[in-house]
């Protein structure tokens, strides 16, 4: 068998071969090479601006920086809310070599639970290392002083100082005052919708109630910010340039925390509120709610112990001088005497027999007079001096409800007063409409009755109380409540609160002056049932004593408050004003379930007023505000 006999190669044809290949090869090299010189010349060249812009902004950031928040003082220049210093322990965890070991280590030192560590390392996975993040926030002084002498062992842990709200009188001031506390998502969608969410960058706190509410927009402030140059991970290289934030403005307060510490003292544990307001411009003198709470514990973050604590049947987070609704009871007869001599029921001369009982013309049940043998003939001095229920069933009777409701909506019962928080109720200013609403009923003769003496479904805040009275000794004038006067920046100081609502006008205007004079014999006369709470006072005040009821007795029975729950005694009222001849103060008070308003209501009255005129003699101007 032959053998097959190999190949001879053909050694041209592979270098023919190979030359194209290398010949291809070389045009695909010099194609992509033009196309990469191509592309770097269109960024490089035609691009440049683009990308440079684009190249800066990813080099260059801002960064917002909060402004500090406004101040707020009282009329006297007391500060009442400010901004303290607050000192937390912070980690940079990229600098921690065993960051869990060095964790364990401080922890011992400052007290850090196992539950606040494994939130720190859980907050840490979630942001950038190199950012600093808070381990232990508002550290005491003992607590600053053993890390500082310790600080050497841990590299990449520090305390760092904010500024942090905080209310020097604690539960003072609570429910004028409001709090700020952590800003929370649906706040920062509404300051989104208005187009307010950038000035919030870098703000932590926003206003939850009171004036810290009301004026968020004032104590703000406008947020700043610093241009910083970054590297590619982010971290801050240098500072380009600063804008300084503008801080928010100054208020300040036609509050006196004297007076209102006053109003603490005398309520003691008493649940209740008092009202106390300049009526020559509307001012807030005091406004204190009891029982009440520490914002304080707010500001940082309320735990759910200290919160559930607030959470009882006294129900210390209600401000009881704009929402608590209680019935106005006797202290309304000086605004329905006004409206009897209006309408002609009676006059001035007119005496009205009082037998301790009033019936309506065919009906059986008697609405008795809180004197049970009654007060004889009585006049509309006499009946104001010495409360007499009768008198006012029967202007209550022939005025009908309507008339009522429309007469004193103009003195602001059952609407809000206007004042500058945002926590008020209407109450209850009651008509015939009204009850059909609420209840499908039409409204009876007998309801009006109880209507005239400050009872039945009528229901008043102490802040309409003070208000109604406030137009009372201004003869219809109706000056705006408010808490605060001024606000300032800088040396900017613009005035509020100057214009005055529709004024209340009388067919005959000496009908203020029978009203005004009866409230004076109430006090100055022995048979007034204010005058043991005033006897002795230097100065000259008038008023009107209330004690309303909040549970029915049935007829024929004997009101025994030590036969009731504690709850369901009788609340003790008491509004008026002083000087007689020229109004400087008016005062409301309401005590809760205490009482009678003579016995109860007014010596806490005179408490107030004692103070008022020993800080500001009737020989001395009060301070005005607009020079702090």
């Amino acid at each position: 068998m032959l053998k097959k006999r190999p190949t001879i190669r053909d050694h041209s044809a592979e270098a023919n071969l190979f030359a194209r290949r290398a010949f291809v090869g070389f045009i695909f090299v010099v194609l992509l090479i033009g196309m990469l010189i191509m592309n770097v010349y269109h960024l490089q060249v035609k691009e440049y601006d683009k990308y440079q812009t684009r190249s800066n902004e990813n080099r260059i950031k801002l960064i917002p920086v909060a402004p500090n928040r406004g101040l707020i003082y009282d009329r006297n220049g007391v500060l009442l809310a400010e901004n303290r210093p607050v000192y937390n322990l912070e980690v940079v965890p990229e600098d921690v070599d065993d960051l869990e070991q060095n964790l364990a280590d401080v922890s011992q030192l400052l007290n850090i639970s196992d539950i606040q560590q494994n939130e720190f390392l859980e907050n840490i996975r979630k942001q950038r290392r190199f950012k600093s993040q808070v381990l232990k926030a508002r550290l005491n002084e003992q607590e600053v002083a053993i890390f500082s002498v310790n600080q050497h062992k841990f590299p990449g842990f520090s305390i760092e100082a904010r500024l942090a709200r905080h209310y020097p009188f604690g539960d003072t001031l609570t429910h004028a005052l409001g709090y700020v506390a952590r800003l929370n998502k649906k706040e920062l969608s509404e300051l989104e919708s208005a187009n307010l969410a950038t000035n919030y960058r870098a703000t932590h706190d926003y206003g939850k109630l009171g004036i810290e509410k009301f004026y968020e927009r004032l104590l703000h402030g406008t947020v700043g910010s610093q241009r910083v140059e970054v590297n590619n991970r982010g971290r801050i290289i240098r500072t380009l340039n600063t804008i300084t934030p503008t801080p928010g403005e100054d208020l300040v307060l036609t509050l006196d925390v004297g007076l209102q510490q006053i109003a603490q003292h005398a309520l003691k544990d008493a649940r209740g509120a008092i009202v106390v307001m300049d009526p020559k411009d509307g001012g807030i003198l005091a406004l204190y709610s009891n029982p009440s709470y520490d914002p304080n514990l707010f500001v940082h973050g309320i735990s759910g112990q200290n919160y559930r604590k607030l959470l009882n049947p006294d129900r210390p987070l209600i401000n009881r001088a704009t929402q608590g609704s209680y019935a106005p009871a006797s202290t309304v007869k000086p605004h329905l005497a006004i409206l009897g001599l209006e309408e002609g029921i009676v006059t001035e001369q007119t005496k009205v027999w009082d037998p301790g009982f009033f019936q309506i013309p065919n009906v059986k049940h008697k609405w008795r007079d809180w004197k049970r043998w009654g007060h004889g003939h009585v006049d509309v001095y006499q009946a104001i001096e010495e409360s007499c229920d009768t008198y006012y069933y029967r202007i209550a009777y022939r005025a009908g409800i309507t008339k009522i409701s429309n007469f004193m909506a103009q003195f602001g019962f059952g609407d809000l007063s206007g004042i500058d928080i945002h926590e008020e109720t209407s109450a209850i200013m009651p008509t015939v409409e009204w009850k059909k609403e609420r209840f499908k009923e039409n409204w009876w003769p007998g309801d009006t009755i109880s209507v005239g003496i400050g009872q039945g479904y009528w229901t008043a805040t102490p802040i309409q109380i003070a208000n109604a009275v406030t137009i009372l000794v201004n003869k219809g004038v109706h000056r705006q409540p408010h808490l605060v006067q001024v606000t300032k920046q800088d040396n900017d100081i613009n005035q509020l609160f100057t214009e005055e609502k529709k004024p209340v006008e009388l067919k005959n205007p000496n009908h203020w002056r029978i009203a005004l004079k009866a409230m004076h014999n109430t006090v100055s006369k022995t048979t007034g049932t204010a005058h043991k709470a005033f006897k002795g006072v230097d100065y000259d005040p008038a008023g009107k004593t209330g004690t309303a009821q909040v549970v029915s007795i049935a007829q024929g029975e004997k009101y025994d408050a030590s036969k009731l729950n504690e709850r369901h005694r009788d609340n003790a009222i008491y509004t008026g004003f002083a000087p007689y001849d020229d109004p400087r103060i008016v005062v409301a008070v309401v005590v809760e379930n205490q009482g009678a308003g003579s016995s109860v209501a007014a010596p806490v009255a005179r408490q107030l007023m004692d103070y008022y005129f020993s800080a500001y003699p009737l020989d001395k101007t009060v301070n005005d505000t607009s020079e702090l």
